[in-house]
């Protein structure tokens, strides 16, 4: 477990040194906080306006990475949007429409987070760790994904929500078929819903084509401002794809400084 939170930090640091950044605005968190009721438009791109100054400051030291909110006992009945979340859960665990998909899965990985935030991450689909844990974004992908939002945006994983396109994993791995993202898509809506955020970070090509129906690829979709009925997304590469290619996080910190923006503007 050491060397793998060394490793996350390295991942960090390195993505501090290349993009000449060591330290956020902190009042970031306090500022996402707010109450949001977005209204629903079509799919958009929105004008991002002219980028502030540089940030340089002095480097400090990491702080200690905040654990994962628990996760609620089966027994216990919740309320709220975290109710209605839960009661989603029960039917996606129960849900058998992607035959491979059902037939070859540990269990099924919903979603962990606040389910008040206005913030979600939205990934491409559970891998062997989330597999066994049936939580997202958890092994080195995760602690990278938790290096960005508690180190580089100075909020707490805990304080979003974030999930995936598919629900369960596919079998060695490989890109969900788009049947299966098809046939999971309505789980995504209804959690969304539920959540109703006023901000989405797309991890990877696959979130971002399959939640904006774009045929773009990454490339060409991260770096400005969508709007996702009525709500701003962002679309960055996925954490695995940054731990294959270190050279890319210089890109993947702009695209949340660029979502830091849109968040601290509200």
């Amino acid at each position: 477990m050491h060397q793998t939170m060394h490793e996350g930090i390295a991942d960090y640091l390195e993505m501090m040194r290349l993009a000449g950044i060591s330290e956020l605005r902190k009042h970031t968190a306090a500022t996402v906080l707010h109450e949001h009721n977005p209204p629903k438009e079509t799919l958009k791109r929105q004008d991002v306006g002219p980028r502030p100054p540089e940030i340089s400051c002095e480097d400090t030291k990491p702080e200690k990475l905040m654990p994962p909110a628990p996760i609620p006992s089966p027994g216990i009945v919740l309320s709220g949007k975290a109710g209605e979340l839960q009661r989603l859960a029960s039917e996606v665990a129960q849900c058998t429409l992607c035959k491979d998909l059902a037939s070859s899965r540990t269990q099924t990985v919903f979603g962990t987070g606040n389910p008040d935030s206005p913030l979600v991450f939205i990934g491409e689909a559970p891998g062997m760790d989330e597999d066994k844990q049936g939580k997202p974004f958890v092994g080195r992908s995760g602690q990278l994904l938790t290096d960005i939002i508690e180190k580089g945006m100075q909020m707490r994983r805990e304080d979003v929500y974030i999930c995936n396109i598919l629900r369960c994993r596919p079998p060695g791995n490989r890109n969900p078929l788009p049947d299966e993202a098809a046939l999971c898509r309505p789980f995504l809506n209804q959690t969304l819903d539920i959540i109703n955020p006023k901000y989405i970070c797309c991890l990877g090509t696959i979130a971002a084509k399959n939640l904006l129906a774009s045929e773009k690829t990454i490339g060409a979709l991260r770096g400005q401002v969508w709007d996702y009925n009525g709500i701003k997304v962002v679309c960055t590469y996925h954490p695995a794809y940054l731990l294959r290619n270190p050279a890319a996080k210089k890109d993947t910190w702009n695209d949340i400084r660029l979502l830091l923006r849109e968040m601290e503007q509200g």
